[in-house]
């Protein structure tokens, strides 16, 4: 049952600032972090964000340096790497739990600073995926901190699988996943063709393939790159709005949750097992 949530922002940590949601009532709370997709902010992704803290997390979302919101200049040779960025601004959250805590009224004390989890969409799939032992650049930037995470649409493995030129835009997009060790649910959609790469929709199932066992992966059947309507209420960049598709990730992705966080709680197996033909399938290793 959802229970009402509270939305604080922005919250200044450091060079960033994050927005905060919390259930107004409930304790032992776990920490979920999320990571927007390239160029987003910590305002979208409200339809996730809402259900998520409606069923017990605190979700901690920051700002990353690509925001749009934040006008980096072109030229800002921070650019070429912030997929590093992204991964610090996720672990100053981490560092400074403190000042997530004091932020929102009521929340002190009733947040359970050993249960963390991560989640992302796109870019921000990816930078989970480092949180989980993906590298980037051979760097090894695993938390530990992080028990478990859910990549929703996010890229696969480099090489000959980009479009000419990408790499040279995105050097971060040849990752290797062999050391994504964490558990991880991988969301992708069969009808998420990526400008990015040569393969069509199924490159997104790579961070569920190429990595080591311990994996699920949802597929949604029809979903393009927003998965239904996932960056925001009415998001002009949703391209496949599907308010059904919405409410299955929602659900599927808090009982992946719950389950990797208490390992007695069957809400994972029960979801897995019973999720329309016409929404998707799931399959494990």
């Amino acid at each position: 049952m959802s229970v009402p949530v509270v939305s604080v922002s922005p919250v200044e940590m450091g060079e960033r600032s994050v927005r905060v949601s919390a259930p107004v009532s409930g304790s032992g709370l776990p920490v979920l972090l999320f990571s927007h997709g390239f160029g987003s902010s910590s305002r979208a992704y409200g339809p996730l964000v809402d259900h998520w803290a409606g069923h017990g997390f605190v979700v901690v979302q920051p700002t990353h340096l690509d925001s749009r919101t934040l006008g980096l200049p072109d030229d800002d040779p921070r650019r070429r790497t912030f997929w590093r960025h992204r991964v610090d601004d996720m672990t100053r959250v981490l560092d400074g739990l403190d000042v997530v805590e004091a932020a929102v009224p009521g929340l002190a004390g009733r947040v359970d600073r050993d249960r963390v989890v991560a989640a992302g969409h796109s870019f921000g799939g990816q930078t989970v995926g480092v949180l989980l032992g993906l590298r980037v650049e051979g760097e090894d930037l695993a938390d530990p901190r992080v028990t478990a995470g859910v990549l929703l649409a996010t890229a696969g493995r480099g090489g000959d699988d980009l479009r000419p030129g990408v790499i040279e835009m995105f050097p971060w997009l040849d990752p290797d996943f062999s050391a994504m060790k964490a558990p991880a649910l991988v969301v992708m959609g069969d009808a998420d063709a990526s400008a990015l790469s040569t393969r069509g929709p199924d490159w997104s199932a790579d961070p569920y393939r190429l990595s080591p066992p311990g994996k699920s992966l949802l597929t949604l059947v029809g979903a393009e790159h927003s998965l239904g309507g996932i960056p925001g209420y009415e998001a002009a960049e949703t391209t496949d709005e599907d308010p059904a598709r919405v409410a299955a990730l929602q659900r599927l992705t808090t009982a992946y949750l719950r389950s990797a966080l208490d390992p007695a709680d069957a809400a994972w197996s029960e979801a897995a097992a019973t999720v329309p033909a016409a929404i998707g399938r799931v399959e494990s290793r």
